[in-house]
């Protein structure tokens, strides 16, 4: 499967390559730079957020699925470059490959929850709010910024779709009730405190649907018609550069969006925000660390070990925030931990798409189509 590193067009056979050592040198002034970026893009936001009367509520006057609408468009217009690059006719390659989605619903769904779940109570047993708030955040598996991460770390993009696919359904069905068992049945089994979380099926399925569905509707579209009127070589090699910078422009257009909204709980609330960093900065390492691992004694490539672990790793923090809000309002503690998510997640993955670039090295001797079997 051919994957194309960010920022150049010089394509390396299923994620190997003579020069792999090389891939950040590679990497175009935009992708090189993208911790400064990011980084710009949030104390932008923050500084609005403080500095600009009445900007958030302006900001979260409409909203799509309970999410406000620029950050709503935002996230489609970064959405919509990654999955416009997706071969939809090579899919059935990765649907074949069980071990890989056995794998990822693994960490998804079991590990995942569970980790954070642990951190939260071992980190904020003082802090109830902020706990579960967190908690939340475990249950909430990504459907989006995931598609940016592994393709800057040069995943393979056909396996993260499915992958994110296959989280999309299991969050539809498995959300209300992996937050029962987490929040009230396991703390009793555990004899540890209880909550109560009224969470409508309905309003994560229109979630999902948003933020998944239609990029992944127009991206199918663009790629069918676009190779039909003109062929894949024109495709991949004219129209997807031409597309692609718009993903990273749309990450940034809603990571300022995003903290103009909280800037003030942010900046108002620093140690809080410090306590709720902690175990998200840990859940982010073991879960990326322990899934790169895993993958690589698995003997997966190293593109689709990075799908996995970044699936693993990231988290849809805009359903998370949208379900704290609606359950326990937008000034309650659950709703600042679902804030902070993003503050410590961008940071943290952007930071592991270099960690991942540079241990890339180690998955050469993996790199086989019997590794992908």
């Amino acid at each position: 499967m051919t994957q194309q590193t960010p920022g150049t067009s010089a394509p390396t056979e299923g994620g190997a390559g003579p020069d792999t050592s090389d891939v950040l040198h590679r990497l175009s002034t935009l992708d090189r730079f993208l911790p400064v970026w990011i980084g710009v893009a949030m104390l932008a936001g923050l500084l609005l957020g403080r500095l600009v009367p009445g900007l958030d509520d302006a900001l979260a006057a409409v909203e799509i699925g309970s999410v406000s609408l620029p950050i709503a468009i935002g996230l489609l217009v970064m959405m919509y470059p990654v999955l416009a690059k997706v071969r939809y006719d090579e899919l059935g390659h990765v649907t074949g490959d069980r071990r890989l989605l056995a794998t990822s619903i693994l960490l998804n769904w079991v590990l995942g929850p569970a980790l954070m779940f642990a951190l939260a109570w071992l980190l904020l047993p003082d802090l109830p709010d902020y706990r579960t708030g967190l908690i939340i955040v475990g249950l909430a598996r990504c459907i989006a910024m995931v598609l940016i991460w592994n393709d800057l770390a040069c995943g393979d993009r056909e396996a993260a779709a499915i992958l994110v696919a296959i989280n999309a359904v299991f969050q539809i069905l498995a959300f209300a009730f992996l937050g029962y068992f987490y929040l009230q049945v396991l703390p009793g089994w555990l004899g540890l405190e209880q909550t109560q979380l009224d969470v409508s099926v309905w309003g994560i399925a229109k979630s999902v649907l948003v933020f998944l569905g239609i990029p992944l509707l127009a991206g199918f579209l663009t790629r069918t018609f676009g190779e039909r009127a003109r062929g894949r070589e024109w495709y991949e090699s004219r129209f997807l550069p031409r597309i692609g910078p718009a993903a990273l422009y749309g990450l940034l257009f809603t990571i300022v969006i995003l903290f103009a909204l909280q800037g003030d709980t942010i900046t108002n609330q620093p140690l809080d925000v410090a306590r709720i960093a902690v175990p998200l900065l840990a859940y982010f390492t073991l879960m990326w660390g322990g899934s790169m691992l895993l993958t690589w004694a698995l003997g997966f490539d190293y593109p689709r070990a990075t799908a996995v672990a970044f699936t693993a790793a990231g988290n849809n923090f805009e359903l998370a925030i949208a379900v704290a809000i609606g359950v326990f309002g937008v000034t309650s503690g659950q709703a600042l931990a679902g804030v902070v998510g993003p503050l410590i997640e961008v940071p943290a993955l952007v930071a592991l798409v270099y960690v991942g670039l540079w241990a890339r090295r180690f998955f050469h001797e993996h790199e086989t189509d019997g590794a992908r079997r």
